[in-house]
This record gives structure tokens, sequence and C-alpha cells, in this order.
């Protein structure tokens, strides 16, 4: 009878151990997954660079709204092109486009691969610049209120949208997924670390997550926050 008990105990006191391990190793999991920034993979260097894009293109959103208003002489807040300005060029201009020319465009260029395609790019870039030039210089509400500064701003929007719509849409159909094509899978995993260091080391922790706040507070300033308002009647 004592060697029964003994043994209900022995079998009772394994699966009470086997029990916390499993569970230690469950806390060790969840601990490294957090300190990991709680992502189950990793992003790849096209897909990062093409939410990006949905950045550039909640902007642009922005841009439409502002210059359609310029157009029928309405207001609208000063302090929301400004800020969109802002985030055009230092995520989009200083950041982005930086990712693309340092690692991208080379590799191409290397590979002999959409190299006219890639020199379109590079215009493109510096020709982006000027235009955010001009549309920063009329953040002011006294530059709104004067009708040439109006015109140039508006020509300024105009021409940057007309330039960065097909821009953006080329590299995510042709460029981004060519990309691949010319890396080995090794190279393209390191790249896609590379890009989210970088992240993070500008814009901080959650860097892309901050961003897509700052846009989301913005479209609610200008009222172009509701999905809903798009849909056709």
């Amino acid at each position: 009878m004592e060697d029964k008990k003994r043994r209900e105990f022995l079998r009772r006191g394994a699966v009470w151990a086997a029990t916390a391990a499993a569970l230690g190793r469950t806390r060790v999991s969840a601990e490294q997954e957090k300190k990991a920034g709680g992502k189950e993979e990793e992003v790849s260097p096209a897909e990062d660079l093409m939410r990006e894009h949905g950045v550039l293109n909640r902007v642009l959103l922005m841009y439409d709204e502002m210059l359609r208003r310029l157009n029928v002489g309405s207001e609208f807040p000063p302090e929301v092109l400004a800020k969109a300005a802002g985030l055009i060029r230092r995520f989009v201009e200083d950041y982005h486009e930086k990712l693309e020319e340092d690692f991208l465009f080379p590799r191409f260029e290397k590979a002999k691969k959409l190299v006219d395609l890639v020199a379109v790019r590079r215009q493109q870039h510096q020709a982006g610049r000027p235009l955010t030039d001009s549309i920063q210089r009329h953040t002011t509400l006294a530059a709104l209120k004067n009708a040439d500064a109006r015109k140039e701003l508006a020509i300024s929007l105009r021409l940057f949208i007309r330039m960065y719509r097909p821009h953006e849409a080329r590299e995510d159909t042709v460029l981004f997924p060519a990309f691949r094509s010319i890396v080995s899978p090794h190279e393209y995993g390191a790249l896609g670390e590379e890009f989210e260091e970088k992240e993070h080391r500008l814009f901080g922790e959650d860097g892309f997550e901050k961003i897509v706040g700052e846009v989301a507070q913005l479209e609610k300033q200008l009222g172009v926050h509701d999905l809903a308002q798009f849909t056709p009647k």
C-alpha cells in the first residue's frame, strides 16, 4: 500500500514538474517576443517600402483636398499644410527616398536591370524637393491670403501630386517586385532588418505606427478622416 502511495506521489510530482517547465517556456517565449517588439516575423524590404507609400498616398489625399479648396476659394488650416509638408520632407524625402537611393537603385544599376526606370526615379526625387520647399513657404495664414502666393501653392501641389501618383504606382508594381530577383534571399532578409533599424533610429520604437498616427490626426483636422465620405452616393 505504501509503495502504491509513493508511486502516485512521484507520478503527480512528475506531472507538476512538466507543467511548470511548459509554463516556464511559455513565459520565456513571451518575454522574447516582447523584447523583439511583439513581432512574429520580419517585414520584407518590399512590404516596408510599400506601406511607406501608403503614408505618402494619405498625404497626397490631403494635398488633393487642399488643392480643391484653393481652386474654389475655400479656406483650410495652414498648420495642417505645414505638418503635412513636414511629413513629406522628413519621412518620404529624407528617409524613404534615401532607402531607395542607397539600397535599391545601386543594385538595379549594378545588375543592369530597369536602369531607365531607376534613372527617372532619381530625377523625380530631385524634382520633388523644390516642390516641397515651395509648399512649405506657403504654410502661413498671411501667405494663404495673398492671391499670387495661393496660385503658386496650387501649382506646386498639383505638380507634386501629378508626379508622385505614377511614381509610387510604378515602384509598387514594377520596381519593388523585381528587387527580390536581383539579390540573394539572405541579402533580402538582411536588408529588411537594416530598414527596420534605420526606422527605429530615426523615429523611435514603433516609428511607422507613430507616423501613421500623425497622418490620422492631420486627416481629422482637415475633415478627410472618414473613409465612408469617399463612397459614391
